[in-house]
């Protein structure tokens, strides 16, 4: 029995669809390509450019974390605490603190300042009292204000001849959260240029620092020369001031003429500029590179997006025609399938004529089953006969659920007689099959008419002759198989 049939094959609509996603991707991607030089470049400005840049400020907030726990472990070490509240007495012992610090984990200094007695200890002894009217000392009274912790910012260091040193200042207080003072280590700017140097060679940028007048602090050593101040240099000096204004964003200057895409972002830690810099033509040649590298990629992800999408809507086009050519409650199909199969069988016919036979089977008293038991009940019982109808036909036959409780079965290859002792064997078969409904065992019986295709008649001409001897099987008392009348014949 014929089960699934395609309505319509959507093959060379999938293909065809496929292929204008393939060709659509190429020429959008090569046409932007090779019309879109101005949109790379904003785009090195706007996102390449600032991701390195965040990167390069992530890594380097990274090299200051130890540092910072360094300071954290200082300010909260219970020596430290318990020497300043016996009254800072041995001052040897705090040289030695400090010194030990230092020298354990590689710092440029130590040191710790004391509230109580204003001393600034180093680990080479008291280095000065600290006052509020001397300016250099404004650090310490800012960081005893803070309301956070500690802070990170960039001085010179007087215990080592004033060179430029990042220190970490970490608030101290007892263990009645009384402040005791500031201590903390000092990272000197040196080391930040060989990390600079290294962050260079990595996302081949320049990389340097500028403070808030525009004067380069910080830079890493790769061969080109920065002038102390941005002013001085050619294509970036109208650009400075609004640069330090804005604080962050993306700028082009042009410095003998060599293009250059600039990216800055501001560091309020340090109070310093990034410059994240690069020759346009460098870029160009990355981006130029990448997006070869992304056409394959995309060219993969494409034919594998279009592999899935054929599988997907070969399915769902199965699901489709399975749903718009099945009967949902009892599984055979319904008669827009038999339209469609009806035509196909007349054309196979005109070309190679067979005898077809037409069975339209209908449940007797089916409407007081209903009526006695309720529609579930109905329903049951046409699923059953319908069960029984797969089981007796063969795969090449056609069955239909043609209204109601009326069936209809298209027997190809199979003459009157064959088809009349294929309708009794379905008679038989359903009228041994017993339903248990409620304790009582439901018997079922249909009424069957058979007619065979003449070669001329139309098949509702066949299908009428049917429906005739199935009538004239229920006035003969039910449960029967009657032959309709053969077709007048043509005058």
């Amino acid at each position: 029995m014929v089960s699934v049939h395609r309505i319509f094959d959507g093959r060379r609509l999938l293909a065809l669809l496929s292929l204008l996603i393939v060709a659509g991707f190429f020429a959008t991607t090569l046409g932007s390509y090779f019309v879109s030089k101005n949109v790379i470049r904003e785009a090195i400005i706007g996102q390449e450019l600032p991701l390195a840049s965040s990167n390069i400020y992530v890594a380097l907030q990274k090299d200051l974390v130890q540092p910072v726990l360094i300071s954290s472990t200082m300010a909260h070490d219970t020596f430290l605490r318990d020497w300043v509240l016996q009254g800072e007495r041995n001052v040897s012992e705090m040289n030695r603190y400090l010194q030990e610090v230092k020298t354990r984990y590689g710092a440029f200094s130590t040191f710790f300042v004391s509230e109580r007695s204003a001393n600034y200890y180093t680990g080479s002894g008291v280095l000065k009292k600290v006052s509020p009217d001397e300016p250099r000392d404004a650090w310490y009274y800012r960081v005893r204000d803070l309301k956070a912790d500690h802070e990170i910012n960039v001085d010179p260091d007087m215990a080592n001849q004033d060179a430029m040193t990042i220190f970490i200042n970490y608030r101290v207080f007892d263990f009645a959260g009384k402040y005791l003072g500031a201590t903390g280590i000092g990272v000197t700017t040196d080391a930040m240029h060989q990390r600079i140097k290294d962050y260079q060679q990595r996302y081949q940028r320049t990389i340097y620092f500028v403070d808030h007048q525009g004067k380069t602090v910080l830079f890493g050593q790769n061969g080109r020369e920065l002038p102390p101040d941005l002013h001085d240099r050619a294509g970036l000096r109208d650009l400075v001031d609004r640069i330090l204004l804005e604080k962050n964003g993306g700028y082009q200057y042009q410095a003998n003429g060599v293009n250059y895409l600039l990216n800055v972002h501001y560091i309020p830690e340090l109070n310093w500029y990034l410059f994240v810099e690069k020759d346009e033509s460098q870029a160009l040649a990355e981006v130029r590179k990448t997006l070869y590298i992304n056409l394959g990629v995309c060219l993969l992800i494409t034919v594998l997006v279009v592999m899935l999408m054929n599988l997907s809507l070969s399915r769902y086009q199965r699901r489709i025609e399975e749903m718009a050519s099945t009967d949902k409650l009892t599984g055979l199909l319904n008669r827009q399938a038999y339209d469609i199969l009806m035509d196909k069988l007349m054309a196979e016919h005109a070309r190679q004529p067979r005898p077809i036979s037409v069975l339209l089977l209908d449940l007797d008293h089916f409407k007081s089953v209903n009526d006695q038991y309720g529609h579930a009940m109905g329903d049951r019982v046409l699923r059953s006969v319908a069960s029984q109808l797969r089981q007796v036909l063969r795969k090449s036959d056609i069955a239909v659920r043609w209204g109601g409780e009326e069936f209809l079965v298209v027997l190809n290859s199979c003459a009157l007689d064959e088809a009349r002792q294929i309708a009794e064997k379905i008679r038989q078969r359903i009228a041994q099959e017993c339903l248990e409904v409620e304790g009582k065992r439901l018997g079922l019986s249909v009424s069957i008419g058979v007619s065979q295709f003449s070669g001329t008649e139309l098949p509702d001409q066949t299908i009428s002759r049917a429906d005739a001897g199935l009538y004239q099987a229920k006035q003969g008392g039910r449960n029967r198989v009657d032959v309709a009348a053969e077709p007048a014949p043509l005058v």
